[in-house]
């Protein structure tokens, strides 16, 4: 294990994506094209749509101009097999979203943890105490870390099936986080006395629980992001607490990403949230009148090379 580091300077490397599977709606696309800008780099960043059976036959065929790879669901579990080393942080939640091509190999690294907390320090308290996560996955298990991070010491999680929790009950004993794992249904309840709520359901899936969660002197992250803020977000403050939706962390890691990538150090989050800000709201104008032609921003490009290609 080692501790995620910038990628030296390569003039040769200059290309790198965002894998996953749905893509189409990332706004990663755009983050990273802004920090090239801003930095200066004649870099090239795509969307490409991956499975996690797909992966490492992708990863595979990438040749040296690959820089590195940002992922998202399903592939943060995967992607810690295909690595040749893995940092610290990746080792303790179980899961990456990141793969840095190094002197070695492909070092994979988790930039989530780094963005929850970017993201957590928005709207956390002082100290909090004990905190409420919504779900069981890869990045439930990477909030754990950036709630101990935080200086929180309980976690209740709440999730559709309980018997389900089994790996990221793995993760909280790995980091030292003591967890109770209840029934989701229940949040409300559980979130009453909290200092911190951390919804990383899917899109569109704690709308549910807006009523109950949304109350005055709340404090809540949604990891999920669209045009325009979630409805539970939207609720929350709208009670009088204070909430974030998913662009915070998204920026948060990503500023990192493109450090280990890069290997540049100068700030970069300033501009990729105005260019996620201006995206945020032309996806939103379209939205409202899908008769506006629209040219999507992060359209798939066909940026890997097929098999057997030159590239």
């Amino acid at each position: 294990m080692t501790s995620p580091r910038p990628a030296a300077p390569h003039d040769a490397r200059t290309r790198c994506a965002v894998l996953g599977s749905p893509i189409a709606h990332s706004l990663s696309p755009t983050l990273h094209r802004a920090a090239y800008a801003q930095l200066g780099l004649d870099w090239q960043y795509t969307a490409v749509e991956c499975t996690d059976d797909q992966l490492a036959e992708l990863v595979g065929r990438l040749d040296a101009s690959w820089a590195g790879l940002s992922l998202t669901m399903p592939l943060k579990y995967a992607a810690l097999e295909l690595a040749d080393t893995v940092s610290d942080e990746a080792a303790a939640t179980g899961a990456a979203n990141t793969l840095v091509r190094g002197p070695g190999g492909w070092e994979a690294a988790n930039t989530d943890v780094a963005g929850l907390v970017s993201a957590l320090r928005l709207v956390a308290p002082a100290r909090p105490d004990r905190a409420v996560v919504l779900g069981a996955g890869a990045t439930a298990c990477s909030a754990l870390a950036a709630l101990r991070a935080l200086g929180v010491a309980t976690v209740d999680v709440a999730v559709r099936e309980p018997a389900r929790a089994a790996r990221l009950r793995e993760v909280a004993e790995r980091l030292g986080v003591a967890v109770r794992v209840h029934a989701l249904p229940g949040v409300a309840d559980l979130a009453a006395g909290a200092g911190l709520v951390v919804s990383t359901l899917p899109p569109g899936t704690a709308d549910a629980f807006a009523s109950g969660l949304a109350r005055p002197g709340a404090a809540l992250l949604d990891v999920a992001y669209g045009a325009r803020p979630t409805p539970l977000v939207a609720a929350v403050n709208a009670a009088g607490g204070r909430a974030v939706d998913g662009l915070a962390m998204l920026v948060g890691q990503a500023a990192v990403q493109v450090r280990l990538m890069t290997g540049r150090t100068e700030p970069v989050s300033d501009a990729m949230w105005r260019a996620a800000e201006a995206e945020r709201a032309r996806r939103a104008a379209f939205t409202a009148n899908p008769a506006t032609p629209a040219t999507p921003a992060n359209s798939l490009t066909p940026a890997v090379p097929a098999a057997g290609s030159a590239g």
